[in-house]
């Protein structure tokens, strides 16, 4: 199966809970428009395989992604520098996104540090955008175009 989204969220407040959305655009440099993730230079986009969710009964947007694929679920091992193809945004990979202390009582989990241990390794790649020539769509297209 080739990589495609599978859901996008966008976040439009510290703390509450992502809106599911049809479509996004990005703006470089920054992140997705209209998410409050957007302008910090290393957690401007997260992007998580669904493999994740899956395996931890969640569903989409329950990790705080902005973008949810399928079948690419090492994108959290991706090497900082790799870039990404979503559509018609570039994005270039700043690192594993480690689990916060607090993603477990966003999930309403009962042992919130098991929870956490869960997600170590899993949780994403976090994001820049390197360019937008268009905007993303669920069904779209996930390339990796370098590898670092």
């Amino acid at each position: 199966m080739s990589p495609r989204v599978v859901s996008l969220q966008l976040h439009t407040a510290h703390g509450a809970l992502p809106t599911p959305v049809r479509e996004v655009t990005a703006d470089v440099g920054a992140g997705i428009a209209g998410d409050s993730h957007g302008g910090r230079p290393k957690r401007a986009v997260l992007v998580i395989d669904r493999s994740t969710h899956d395996a931890l009964g969640l569903r989409p947007g329950d990790l705080r992604e902005q973008i949810t694929i399928e079948g690419l679920p090492e994108v959290t091992g991706l090497a900082e520098g790799t870039d990404l193809r979503i559509g018609g945004v570039t994005l270039r990979v700043n690192g594993e996104c480690e689990p916060c202390t607090h993603i477990g009582d966003m999930n309403g989990q009962a042992d919130v540090e098991a929870f956490r241990v869960s997600l170590v390794g899993r949780r994403g790649a976090l994001c820049t955008v390197l360019a937008a020539d268009g905007p993303i769509r669920i069904g779209d297209p996930v390339t990796v175009l370098v590898r670092a």
